[in-house]
């Protein structure tokens, strides 16, 4: 693709071109019809002349006389030092009532009668040369007059015209065109120096730009170059952080397996080898879990352009959430009893953070609850704010290590856990512009609360 530099000067060089043909062409034309203007007025006005001339009150032999000194006069028209090359171009014919030349130029084109059309008109004589004429007729004496001029006076002189305008006016555009290209290389070049620096950089820099003095135009590309970086920034970040997590906490499940798959291998009884495979099916769903977990966190990490949020009913998404959970937690022989009023629920949200949200609060209650134990699931609402709450009748927490369950990779003790459940749960939480909150419930057990402002 061509240069900024180079389009817009064709482009400007182009339309300068066109206008100048246009305004060449009007010229031309409107010379033409000027010229044809005074000329005609001129041939009129010497026809008259000549007619006033011709009126002068005097002898029958004096007028021969004058006839005589007229034509001998313009039969002296020639070019020289005190006439012009033009005077041969212009004659006049005087014809008196019976058709007979009284005044005669010799270069005036031959008639075989005079012309009846009086005024302007166009004749081509016996040599073919086109003439300029202006026929007037005096009935007071009966004369017709008659004056003509070449058609190359007046085409030589427009051509003198054009030849004087046309030449200076493309020199002129070059000129011009030349200054052009010096602007618009002048008026560049702040891109170009945006572009120097863009390829003066190291790959692997992404430091935000910081061109000063920079025109107006050029500021929102430089934002929006600095918000790219940020954002390739924040995901290289986002990668770094997962890649780090994954590292550090699969090293030691790996090395669990392992062991479990030597003990396994080095067993020498059923019992040994039941046990050792039991041990490595825990630790490869102990893995599983945080492998999801890990997925479920780098899923949830904010985003430059999050998908906008939809107006749910939030009794319908934790019904449906249940239903899945529902057979889990029989196979677990945990009660599940979900608490809803009849009225709606409306919450701007992602059904799906909502749903994940929700596994891992009744995850974390189910591995904390006794055997053949309830979990409570309640759904209210109040002062324009919804309430999710989940019991369980577990041991509940320690009040000094509250603050330290939102931090990730912190497990209680307990063996099913990666630690990332109630983090990711509070990721939710501060996406939708909500909180979580965790309590010991008087009658035992621990309650942890969603709240999610209502949109009604």
């Amino acid at each position: 693709m061509t240069s900024i530099r180079r389009r817009t000067l064709t482009l400007i060089i182009g339309l300068l071109l066109a206008g100048l043909a246009i305004l060449s062409t009007f010229n031309v034309h409107d010379s033409n019809h000027e010229i044809a203007e005074v000329y005609d007025a001129q041939l009129a006005q010497n026809a008259r002349l000549l007619q006033g001339v011709m009126r002068m009150p005097m002898a029958s032999t004096e007028h021969a006389q004058l006839y005589q000194a007229f034509n001998q006069a313009l039969g002296e028209a020639k070019p020289r030092v005190d006439g012009h090359p033009y005077e041969s171009k212009i004659a006049f014919q005087v014809w008196n009532p019976q058709g007979e030349v009284l005044v005669h130029t010799a270069s005036a084109p031959s008639f075989t009668a005079p012309p009846t059309r009086t005024g302007f008109s166009d004749v081509v004589d016996l040599k073919g040369r086109q003439w300029r004429a202006f026929m007037l007729e005096d009935k007071q004496n009966g004369l017709r007059i008659w004056v003509g001029e070449r058609d190359d006076v007046r085409t030589d002189l427009v051509d003198r015209i054009v030849r004087h305008t046309l030449w200076p006016n493309m020199l002129g555009s070059l000129i011009l065109a030349a200054m052009i290209w010096l602007a618009i290389g002048w008026g560049l070049k702040p891109l170009a120096d945006m572009a120097a620096t863009l390829r003066a950089r190291h790959s692997g820099s992404l430091e935000p730009l910081q061109l000063t003095p920079l025109p107006s135009e050029l500021e929102p590309m430089q934002a929006a170059l600095n918000r790219m970086l940020a954002q390739i920034q924040e995901v290289l970040g986002r990668e770094r952080r997962f890649i780090a997590d994954a590292a550090h906490e699969m090293r030691t499940p790996l090395a669990v397996l392992r062991v479990h798959a030597q003990n396994l291998q080095e067993a020498g009884t059923e019992d040994e080898r039941r046990e050792s495979l039991e041990f490595l099916i825990s630790g490869v769903d102990r893995t599983s879990r945080l492998v999801n977990q890990l997925l479920t966190m780098a899923r949830l990490e904010p985003k430059p352009n999050p998908p906008p949020l939809q107006r749910i009913d939030l009794s319908d998404t934790v019904r449906n959430s249940l239903v899945q959970l529902t057979p889990w937690l029989l196979s677990k022989h945990l009660e599940l009893i979900f608490e809803v009023s009849d009225q709606p629920f409306h919450v701007l949200a992602d059904p799906a953070a909502i749903d994940i949200a929700l596994n891992n609060l009744i995850t974390n209650a189910a591995n904390f609850s006794p055997e053949h134990g309830a979990i409570t699931v309640h759904l209210s609402k109040s002062d324009g704010v919804c309430h999710l709450t989940v019991d369980d009748q577990g041991p509940g927490i320690d009040e000094s290590g509250r603050e330290r369950l939102f931090e990730r990779f912190y497990s209680r003790g307990t063996a099913h856990g990666a630690g990332l459940g109630l983090t990711i749960v509070n990721t939710i939480a501060m996406q939708l512009n909500g909180q979580i909150e965790l309590a010991n419930r008087a009658e035992g057990g621990l309650r942890a609360t969603l709240s999610i402002p209502a949109r009604e």
